[in-house]
């Protein structure tokens, strides 16, 4: 694989715990990643009411996981007989990712979109259409859409949210991130989130937005490249996939001139 990034730098926004693959990526290929973490993610303080939370797992048909970070911030299954309660529940992951962090820990995915990797596909997924009179407990951060919900419940199903973390904004120094903008030195921007992307708007001087907004950004979703075009972004690229190979072969093709700037 030749080396398409030589130089190039590309912003990455990821929480830190979860920049370092496609920063590697990006090295492998010749780029200077430049992390700056726009999110991160925290534990809650309320742990009596997710343990609460957990001890109501076999009342339900379905548990649905928005996120890794929904399968890492706690250990589910320190207690063995956990596991065993849980055959009886279906256990559906956003995208491959959270299917693989689910696998991990030690329980198997009853469904996972093939793709999409979004509210939408998990919904357009033939085994939730009909849920009359099913239980389903989605475990997420706090906040964050309410698609997925809504949905169920007007199919019949009755739904509950489990809320294992939050995210918060990083007290991160700018001012590098700021001086790279302004020099016309920052080359790709990556982005993951919409919060991710909101941040990184409150994190940098306004002064220098309108030269953010010529950058080519690179998002994982149409959801994320519609608000990003709504703030302003003049260059958005959408990845085929959330993963971090996707993104950084979107990083490229948006270096090499391959892309026609829609928007």
């Amino acid at each position: 694989m030749s080396k398409l990034l030589n130089d190039v730098r590309v912003l990455v926004t990821r929480p830190a715990h979860q920049a370092e693959n496609l920063c590697r990526l990006l090295e492998e290929q010749g780029g200077i990643p430049v992390r700056f973490p726009t999110l991160a993610i925290a534990a809650l303080e309320n742990k009596l009411a997710i343990k609460a939370g957990l001890a109501k797992w076999t009342s339900y048909q379905w548990l649905i996981f928005i996120s890794v970070n929904a399968v890492t911030m706690h250990s589910y299954y320190s207690v063995d007989d956990k596991i065993k309660k849980l055959k009886s529940v279906r256990i559906a992951a956003i995208g491959e990712a959270t299917a693989e962090a689910l696998l991990l820990a030690g329980l198997p995915v009853d469904l996972v979109p093939e793709q999409g990797y979004n509210s939408e596909a998990v919904l357009a997924m033939p085994a939730l259409q009909q849920m009359q009179g099913q239980r389903c407990l989605i475990v997420r951060g706090v906040g964050g859409r309410e698609e997925l919900a809504t949905t169920l419940r007007s199919r019949g199903a009755v739904v509950d949210y489990l809320e294992v973390y939050q995210r918060i904004m990083p007290s991160s120094d700018s001012s590098a991130v700021n001086l790279l903008v302004a020099q016309n030195k920052l080359d790709v921007i990556t982005v993951s989130s919409v919060t991710a992307l909101q941040n990184l708007l409150i994190m940098l001087d306004e002064q220098y937005h309108q030269r953010l907004f010529l950058i080519p950004l690179v998002v994982i979703s149409d959801r994320i490249r519609h608000i990003a075009a709504d703030i302003g972004f003049k260059r958005i690229a959408v990845t085929n996939r959330p993963s971090d190979i996707a993104v950084l072969e979107t990083v490229k093709t948006c270096v090499t001139g391959g892309l026609a700037w829609p928007n």
